[in-house]
C-alpha cells in the first residue's frame, strides 16, 4: 500500500496580512497531515507565498517599497503564521525562490515544446482583484463575477489552448467522481466547463513583476500559471525521476477556498494534461466565514485577526471550534456566542470534566498510579470498550472525505458514553463498597481517556499532549497503531491533574 501522503494549503497571496480564512485553510491541512503521519503515512505538508503579479507591484509601490522588499515583509507574517497556528508543515515555500523560478520556467518550456502555447494579441476585461480574465457574458453591471472592477486590456500576450481540453476535462471529472468535493462544487465546474472554454492569456507586458517567460524577458507569466506551479517546485520539479517528487506526486489533495476553484479545477488540470504530468487526486474547496451574520470586509472593519482570537481563547480552542462549528466545504458564521458554547460544552464539560475526575479519583484512591489492568469485564465494559475498538475506523473514514465536523462528532458521541458510564458505575460510591471494582471501573476509564486523546490528537495537539502526559503515556506509544485491542494502559505512576480546558466567562 502507498502509505506517502502530499497535502497542500493554497499559496497565500501577499497584497494583506493573514486573516481566519487563511487559519482556517492551513488547520484543516494540518488535521489531515497530523492524522496521516499518525496513522503510519509519510507525509509531505506544504503552505507559502504567493509573491508576484501586478496587485503586489501596487502595493509595493504605495508603500514606497519594491515588490521583493513588501513580499519579504509580508512573507515573514505568513510563516509567522504557522507557528502561532502550532502547523506541522514540512515545507514553506515562496514563489521568489529560485526552486520555484525554476519549476516554473521548466512547465513552461514543457507546454511550449509541446506546442500548446502560442503567441498572439489580448483584448479582453481584466480584474486586478482576482488577477482573472473574464469573457463578455461574465460581466455583471460592468463587475467580474466576484463583484471586482474590471478593466479592457490589449496587449501582445502568450495563450494556451485551454478550448483544447474542454472534452478531456469532462471526461476525466466523469472517470474521478470524487476529483472535486464537495460534490456541489464539482457540479459547478463541470457546468462552467461545458459552457465552453477560451484559449488562456497566459503571460503580460504591462508590468515587471514576475517570472519571465523563458526566450522572451519582454514578458512575465501569467500569475496563476506561475502560482500553480508551486505544488512542483516543493518537490523537486523538473526533476520527476529522483527525490520527493517521486514519492509524493500526484498530490492526494488540494485544499482550496471556493473563490479559487476555477483555477485549480480547470487550469490547472489543463496545465498538468499538457505537460504530460499526472494530476492531483483531489481539489476541496472550503466555504467562507462570515462575522456575526455579517459579510467580513475591511470596510465593515470586522476582519477577523487569527493571532488576536487565539490570544483570547486559546489555539487549540480556535481550532476545535472552526473544524466543528460547520459541515467542512459549507459556509460558516463566527459568532463569539457560539465559541464560547463550544468551549465552556464541549471542551470544558465534556472532554475536560471527564479527564478531571477520573484522573483525579485515580490520583486520590489508587496512591498515585493507573490500577493494574481489568481482567474481567462484564456485560456493560464490554458493551462501552466495543465503541471505542470501532471510533478509530468510523473517524478515519470521515477524515478521508474531510467531512472534519462528522469526525469530531464522532469523537464527542464516544466522550459523551464514557461521562454516561462514569455516571452510571459512580466509582466514588464503589471505594465504600467494592473497591475491586472501583480499580476496574476506573482502568477502563483510565484506557479509554487514553485513546480519546490519542485520536483527539490531529486537531488538538497541545491539549491531548497535556491529557496523555498526565496518564504518563510514553511519548513512544501515541500513535494510532496505540488504539488496538492488543494495547492497554499500563500500571504507571501518573501526575496530579490540572484542568486542561478552564472555562471562559465572557
Amino acid at each position: 500500500m502507498d502509505k506517502n501522503y502530499y497535502i497542500t494549503t493554497p499559496i497565500y497571496y501577499v497584497n494583506d496580512k493573514p486573516h481566519i480564512g487563511h487559519a482556517y485553510t492551513s488547520i484543516a491541512c494540518d488535521v489531515l497531515a497530523r492524522f496521516k503521519r499518525l496513522d503510519g503515512y509519510s507525509v509531505k505538508f506544504l503552505t507559502g507565498t504567493d509573491e508576484h503579479g501586478q496587485k503586489v507591484e501596487k502595493a509595493a509601490k504605495s508603500q514606497n517599497k519594491s515588490p521583493l522588499e513588501y513580499a519579504n515583509f509580508i512573507s515573514k507574517d505568513f510563516n509567522t503564521l504557522t507557528k502561532t497556528l502550532n502547523l506541522s508543515n514540512d515545507d514553506f515555500i515562496r514563489t521568489t525562490e529560485k526552486r520555484h523560478i525554476l519549476a516554473a520556467q521548466s512547465l513552461w518550456g514543457k507546454l511550449y515544446e509541446n506546442k500548446h502555447i502560442y503567441l498572439d494579441k489580448y483584448a479582453g476585461w481584466y480584474a486586478l482583484r482576482d488577477e482573472a480574465f473574464y469573457s463578455e457574458k461574465e460581466i455583471i453591471n460592468g463587475k467580474a463575477p466576484s463583484g471586482a472592477d474590471v478593466s479592457w486590456v490589449e496587449e501582445e500576450s502568450y495563450f494556451f489552448d485551454l478550448s483544447k481540453w474542454q472534452d478531456k476535462l469532462l471526461e476525466f471529472y466523469d472517470k474521478n467522481p470524487n476529483f472535486i468535493l464537495p460534490k456541489s462544487r464539482m457540479n459547478e465546474v463541470k457546468s462552467f466547463v461545458k459552457g465552453g472554454l477560451r484559449d488562456l492569456s497566459v503571460s503580460r507586458t504591462s508590468f515587471e513583476w514576475g517570472v519571465k517567460v523563458p526566450n522572451n524577458h519582454k514578458h512575465i507569466m501569467y500569475v496563476w500559471l506561475d502560482a500553480l506551479t508551486n505544488y512542483l517546485s516543493a518537490i523537486g520539479y523538473p526533476d520527476t525521476l529522483e527525490n520527493e517528487y517521486v514519492n509524493f506526486w500526484p498530490a492526494d489533495i488540494h485544499m482550496v477556498g471556493k473563490d479559487i476553484l476555477r483555477f485549480h479545477a480547470v487550469y490547472w488540470p489543463a496545465f498538468l494534461m499538457a505537460a504530460e504530468l499526472p494530476l492531483p487526486k483531489r481539489i476541496f474547496a472550503h466555504g467562507w466565514w462570515t462575522n456575526e451574520g455579517k459579510k467580513i470586509s475591511k470596510s465593515e472593519g470586522n476582519v477577523i485577526d487569527p493571532l488576536e482570537i487565539i490570544s483570547s481563547y486559546g489555539l487549540d480552542q480556535i481550532r476545535y471550534f472552526l473544524l466543528r462549528e460547520v459541515p467542512f466545504g459549507s459556509d460558516g458564521d463566527f459568532s463569539k456566542t457560539a465559541l464560547l458554547a463550544r468551549i465552556n460544552g464541549d471542551l470544558s464539560n465534556d472532554l475536560g470534566n471527564l479527564c478531571q475526575r477520573v484522573i483525579s479519583m485515580i490520583y486520590k484512591n489508587c496512591n498515585g498510579s493507573i490500577p493494574s489492568k481489568c481482567e474481567k469485564l462484564n456485560d456493560r465494559d464490554i458493551i462501552f470498550c466495543n465503541k471505542s475498538i470501532v471510533l478509530y475506523e468510523k473517524v478515519k473514514n470521515e477524515i478521508d472525505q474531510q467531512s472534519f465536523h462528522e469526525a469530531i462528532k464522532l469523537i464527542w458521541t464516544f466522550i459523551s458514553d464514557a461521562n454516561k458510564y462514569v455516571d452510571e458505575q459512580a466509582p466514588w460510591k464503589l471505594r465504600k463498597t467494592d473497591e475491586k471494582r472501583m480499580n476496574d471501573v476506573l482502568w477502563i476509564l483510565a484506557d479509554t481517556i487514553r485513546k480519546i486523546a490519542i485520536i483527539v490528537q490531529p486537531f488538538m495537539p497541545d491539549s491531548s499532549t497535556k491529557i496523555l502526559d498526565q496518564l504518563s503515556i510514553d511519548i513512544s506509544e501515541r500513535d494510532f497503531s496505540y488504539l488496538d485491542s492488543k494495547h492497554v494502559i499500563k500500571t504507571n505512576k501518573i501526575n496530579s491533574p490540572s484542568p486542561i480546558f478552564p472555562r471562559i466567562e465572557e
